[in-house]
């Protein structure tokens, strides 16, 4: 019996550590207090735990439930800081293009600072863990790229939306002013020649305040926290071993990257969409026979914010409708709400877009929001109020699934047409459903590719052979400055130098013309 017992238990010993051979240990760091940040990472985290990985998780937003192989560093902080920050969101929009980088590199600032001293964050500084790898949001916090090196593991950058200065300059993607606008513009790929005047301008005034802002705060914040650091944040930015993209072609744009920059977007969508509705939303939607629109201006902002005038005009429009609405909105209690409108301030998401009865997507324009009515085929009209709203809302109005209105100017005429626009004409639908393939037709599904990304960083110790060698460049070289003033210099020299004995030679030739010229006089 006993031999029995250890022939077993060998055979399971052994079959445990075959299963764990592959496995690794794996830190994310997700700071930010916008959920809808969360929500990308947390996907990603889940699914690697899934795997069999152990994920440690750095983030204010603990999981309400255990999960298997999933573990919580609970950071508060920033939720503390931040819990009256949605109000601003409305004025936010109104800010100039420079207003709107120092805000955000402003709250990038408190987010790391916040994180970096967090009680819980130091105790696992202190401890004698060891990860394979970290994977961390990039959003501004690039202090927090310290704690890859505290640990000895890879650096894995996890970027909320798509390719942006913040996640290019780690790789070293190129990101030509030419035909790639910046995400603080509505523009497209193709622009006039006003346009890219435009967009030279704001991206080297992105660029400025990134290198001569941004930059430097973040390295003060990184030197306070990280003393004994080897390496310094500059190489431990430039060392940046794979960066995963919230973003994908079919609604974003065709441009060049780096074979460690990779597209990922939508990994949070639940793809095999078996979660129920609640019985009161699906009821209200089953019954809905002249269709439903489904209204939410994302999780960073409140609805409540917005001025009386917006407000009443969103009811009257609505009340005029002859489909059901859904509306996220804080207040559920809402005075002047009509029969035709549910409010409550959380939905399901992905499962309200899903539902057949539902025919349009009234949104803020965040990329997880386009990402999920995409997967479903359905269209968007915007009404973006920050940041990447603007080009998110502009390229789906472009791409013929969205309509963009103007916040400041809404009122229920407006808002009341672009409805009854894309309710009455077929053409809105039909391409967000041609999207909609071109999106979902991919060898594979952006979980899939994600944790293989992350485990072949880990398994080849970061894949230094995916370094880029121009990130070892300075700008001057990186851009051929140097080169260039050679060549132009020399070329310069040349052509002076030739001048010069044209110069002499002709000076010569008509003096002696004026000699002889003299001689012949005399």
């Amino acid at each position: 019996m006993k031999s029995i017992k250890l022939f077993w238990g060998t055979v399971l010993l052994f079959i445990a550590i075959i299963g764990g051979a592959n496995t690794y240990k794996i830190l994310g760091i997700f700071p930010s207090m916008l959920k809808s940040h969360f929500f990308i990472g947390s996907s990603l985290m889940k699914g690697l735990a899934e795997k069999g990985h152990q994920v440690t998780v750095i983030s204010p937003f603990p999981q309400k439930k255990p999960l298997n192989n999933y573990h919580d560093v609970v950071t508060s902080k920033v939720l503390d800081i931040f819990k009256d920050r949605s109000n601003n969101t409305v004025n936010m929009r109104d800010n100039t293009f420079i207003d709107s980088i120092k805000e955000v590199y402003g709250l990038g600032m408190v987010i790391t600072n916040s994180t970096l001293s967090e009680p819980s964050v130091q105790k696992l500084l202190a401890s004698d863990e060891k990860f394979d790898a970290v994977i961390c949001e990039v959003f501004v916090n690039d202090a927090l790229f310290g704690i890859a090196e505290h640990f000895n593991a890879p650096l894995i950058g996890l970027s909320t939306f798509g390719a942006y200065l913040w996640n290019t300059e780690l790789v070293g993607s190129p990101s030509p002013p030419s035909y790639i606008p910046s995400e603080l513009l509505p523009f497209g790929q193709h622009m006039s020649l006003s346009e890219r005047i435009q967009n030279l301008i704001y991206k080297s005034i992105e660029y400025y305040f990134y290198n001569f802002d941004f930059l430097p705060i973040q390295e003060n914040l990184f030197n306070r926290y990280f003393p004994n650091s080897k390496l310094g944040l500059d190489k431990i930015r430039k060392n940046t071993a794979l960066i995963l993209l919230n973003s994908h072609v079919s609604l974003g744009q065709s441009r060049p990257y780096v074979p460690n920059m990779i597209e990922v977007g939508g990994i949070h969508i639940n793809q095999s969409q078996k979660t129920e509705l609640p019985d009161g939303i699906k009821k209200f939607l089953d019954d809905a026979k002249d269709g439903a629109i489904y209204f939410s201006m994302g999780s960073g902002m409140k609805s409540s914010s917005m001025s009386i005038e917006i407000r009443e005009a969103i009811l009257g429009t609505f009340k005029s409708l002859k489909q059901r609405v859904l509306w996220k909105f804080e207040d559920t209690n809402l005075p002047g709400k009509s029969e035709n409108v549910m409010i409550k301030d959380w939905f399901p998401q992905q499962e309200v877009l899903a539902h057949p009865n539902v025919k349009i997507f009234i949104t803020h324009g965040g990329l997880l929001s386009t990402f999920e009515t995409i997967y479903v085929g359905k269209p968007i009209i915007g009404i973006p109020m920050f940041a990447d709203q603007f080009m998110n809302t502009a390229r789906s109005a472009a791409e013929g699934y969205g309509i963009a209105l103007d916040y400041t100017k809404l009122n229920k005429k407006v808002f009341t047409e672009a409805i009854n626009e894309m309710l009455n004409n077929p053409k809105y639908t039909k391409k967000a459903k041609e999207v909609s393939q071109l999106y979902r037709d991919k060898p594979l599904q952006p979980m899939e590719l994600a944790t293989y990304w992350v485990e072949f960083i880990a398994k080849h110790k970061g894949a230094p052979h995916l370094h880029n060698a121009g990130q070892d460049l300075s700008f001057i070289q990186y851009h051929n400055v140097d080169a260039l003033s050679i060549l132009i210099g020399g070329i310069l020299l040349i052509v002076l130098l030739v001048i010069f004995v044209l110069y002499k030679l002709i000076k010569t030739l008509i003096g002696r013309k004026d000699s002889k010229v003299k001689e012949k006089a005399n």
